[in-house]
Formats: C-alpha cells, structure tokens, sequence
C-alpha cells in the first residue's frame, strides 16, 4: 500500500483514485459494509431454520443421610421399612431433537425478509458509495479551479513585474517620476500577495480533499493535471433522466427492497394465528448406584426412546398477534410513503442539477466572451501605454479587468462541468 501511495504521490492523483481510495478507507462506508455483511449472517441464520435441533445433556448427582429403605423378611417374606444411613450416587444422559414440521408459514416469510434485508443493506452501501464519488469530484474540482485561478495570479505578477521594468527604464531616461515608480512596485506587491493568497487557497483545497479521502498525511498529495476541456453538447431533458435514475439509483432500489420486505413482515406476524406443530425425539439412560448391577449394564437396561408430535394452538393471547400485525401493515405503509418520498426528493435533485447546469452553461459562455474580450482589451491597452498614449491607471484597469474575467471564466468552466458530472451521474454514468 505505501508503495503504490508514494507512485500516487509522485504522478499525481487521478479522479477515480481518490474515490477508489475513499471507498477502501471511509469510515461511514466501512461501516456500511458492516450492516450489509450482519444481514447476510441474518440470511444464513434464517436459512438453516428448517433443520431440526440436537441437544444433550448429562447428570451426575449425590445423595447421603438417613433414608427410606425397604428390607425383606427371608422369613415370612414380609417387607418393613426402616432407616438407614446411605450414600449413593445417579448418573442421566440423553439426546433430544426437535424439528419445526408447520410454524405458520413463519420460516419461509423469515427466509426471504433477510434476503430483501441485504439487498437493501447492499443498497444502501452503493448510496454511500455513490455519495462520497460526489463529494470526492466536488472537492478534486475545487483543487483544479484553485491551481488554475493560482497560475492567473501569478501571470498577474508577470505583468506587474513587466510593467515595473519598463516604468524603471523611463526613470532612467526621466520619462516616469519616482511615484510612478512606487506606484509600480506597490502592485507587484499587490498581485504577490494575491497571489499568495491563491496559493493558500490551493493549498487548503488539497487539505479538505486528502481529510476526505482519509488520507492519512496530506503531504506529497499532488492531483493529475488532466486537459479539462468542455463540449457543450445538448442537455439530456430532466425527464429522460429522472426515467434512468429512478430504475438505478441505489436510494430507490433500497426503498423498495424495504417496501416489499414489509409484506413478508406482515405475514410473519401472521403466522403467530395459526397452530404450531413440531415433532419431537430423544434418546436417554441412567446409572443408579443402589441397583445391584454394573455401570455398562445398566446404561443398556435403562435406555430409553421418545418420539412425539407437539401442536400449539392459539386461543387467546391478549390481541398481541392482532396488534403485530397491526404494526407491520402501518410499517409497510410508511416504507410506502418512503418510496415516494425518494422517488420525489430525486426528481427536485434531477430538475434543479439539470436547470443549474443550463445556467452555468450560460454563464460559461458569457464569461468565455467576457475572458476573450477583455484579452484583446488589454493587448491594445498594452500597446498604447507602450506608446504612450494610455496611463498606468488606464493600464492597471484593464489588467484587474483581464484577471476577473479569466477568474469567472475559470469558476464557471468548473461549475458547468461539475453539473454535467451530476446530470451524468443520474444517467448511470460512473463519475471517472
């Protein structure tokens, strides 16, 4: 593992890395696959309910004092009790088995409620899955836009380092007075630290995704450059997607895994209606030390065999059964009205994502324009302070407004492309 951490370190970590690798070390997905694999123990449980039981059991014991004992009369025959001070001692051993033959239909019903149980768990771990892929390409995005709006800055510091040389060289000649010069070194100041600043803000956005991902130390953590690169291609309609969504998602399949989980539940709780019936078995001897015959012998002498049906039938239990049931059939409606309450919050998450992203594909192309025009209105700028004709303060705004449409263009570049992510998401595509 340290190995292929210190190869991540050293090319950069991709998208899917840091999912995959948030996926192994979440603690909340972890614990997720801890219920997911207590459900299917539930299911082996549930599945060897047929089997019959085996039971035994062993008993020694001990007895001394005074005791009851009748003494024949070699005489007459007669028999007269008298006491006498004894010590003996009793061993019992035995098998027992007992097999469910009818339960109400209970073990069936039981069977398959675990069942439906683990593939909800095992929904439910492919939804908190799928929602730290989300949180995890929010925060990789944010990483991106930061580096980029960093290397902005730093271009800004070139041109203020530019334009300091060339007001220094006028000094020389006695073209540009000492202000302008101070004025000029102020702003390289200026852009330096704004530039620090998008540095810090890089740096921060490494920390919050490398504490997400659990990593465990964030340094050496660096990102991939990939070429992000956007094609504004038509919108799937909020619909479509909904209609995908709503058969894949992980939060509506688990919702209906519980739903009909509920039926099984409610005939559970009918079961306790009808008679139990159960056939029973057992096996057992006994040693007595008072009986003149040796150990062996009388485990043989003494050996016995049962087998019997046993039925329980309910009468009268307190309305306990009736209000079970009553219980499970208000259960199963509210696992309904969860049901609908996913398939709605999904629907809102699908038109707000779709709507959002169609406006940061708005954006997107007004500030791209914005970024190309103020582009060409500097490079003229450019030309006319290097001629004279333009002043550092005319210079200086259109440099500022150059680095805010270049920033806007940037945030709206990542906004529309992490819609367009969730929009993909919603359509089954695996975030990559």
């Amino acid at each position: 593992m340290l190995g292929g951490l210190s190869a991540q370190a050293q090319e950069g970590w991709t998208l899917r890395q840091c999912i995959d690798y948030a996926i192994e070390h979440n603690i909340d997905i972890r614990r997720t696959a801890n219920t997911a694999e207590q459900s299917e123990v539930s299911v082996n449980t549930a599945k060897w309910a047929r089997l019959p039981n085996l039971n035994g059991s062993a008993g020694q014991s001990w007895n001394w004092g005074r005791t009851q004992t009748a003494i024949k009369d070699e005489t007459t025959g007669d028999y007269s009790t008298v006491y006498v001070n004894t010590n003996s001692n009793s061993t019992s051993m035995s098998v027992s088995t007992s097999i469910p033959i009818f339960t109400g239909l209970e073990i069936p019903n039981q069977y398959a409620l675990t069942k439906l149980n683990l593939k909800a768990a095992m929904a439910d771990l492919e939804k908190a899955k799928e929602d730290i892929s989300i949180n995890i390409a929010s925060a990789y995005l944010q990483v991106l836009f930061n580096k980029e709006l960093h290397q902005v800055a730093l271009g800004q510091v070139e041109l203020s380092k530019e334009q300091l040389a060339r007001i220094s060289r006028l000094a020389e000649l006695g073209k540009a007075s000492p202000a302008e010069v101070a004025e000029a070194q102020a702003r390289v100041a200026q852009d330096e630290l704004k530039a620090v600043q998008a540095d810090n803000n890089y740096q921060l956005a490494l920390l919050d995704l490398s504490q997400l991902i659990e990593l465990e130390t964030p340094e050496g953590f660096t990102l991939s450059a990939p070429a992000v690169t956007l094609d504004l291609l038509p919108l799937t309609p909020p619909d479509e997607v909904y209609q995908t969504a709503v058969t894949t998602k992980a939060a509506v399949q688990a919702a209906q895994y519980r739903l009909e989980g509920s039926k099984h539940n409610i005939r559970i709780a009918q079961s306790d209606f009808y008679p139990q019936l159960n056939l029973n078995g057992s096996l057992g001897t006994n040693y007595y030390s008072t009986l003149d015959r040796n150990f062996s012998q009388q485990l043989r002498d003494n050996f016995s065999k049962y087998v019997g049906f046993s039925l329980s039938v309910p009468i009268f239990n307190r309305f306990s059964t009736r209000n079970r049931v009553r219980t499970a059939r208000l259960q199963k409606e509210n696992y309904s009205l969860q049901l609908d309450n996913v398939k709605k919050t999904l629907y809102k998450e699908i038109q707000q994502a779709w709507y959002t992203a169609l406006a940061s594909e708005s954006k997107y192309t007004s500030s791209s324009t914005a970024s190309n025009a103020s582009a060409e209105a500097f490079r003229l700028m450019s030309e006319k302070y290097d001629n004279g004709k333009a002043t550092a303060v005319e210079y200086n705004e259109a440099k500022q407004n150059l680095m805010k449409a270049q920033s806007d263009e940037l945030q709206a570049k990542y906004e529309y492309l992490f819609r367009t992510k969730i929009l993909d998401f919603y359509k089954g595509v695996p975030i990559e």
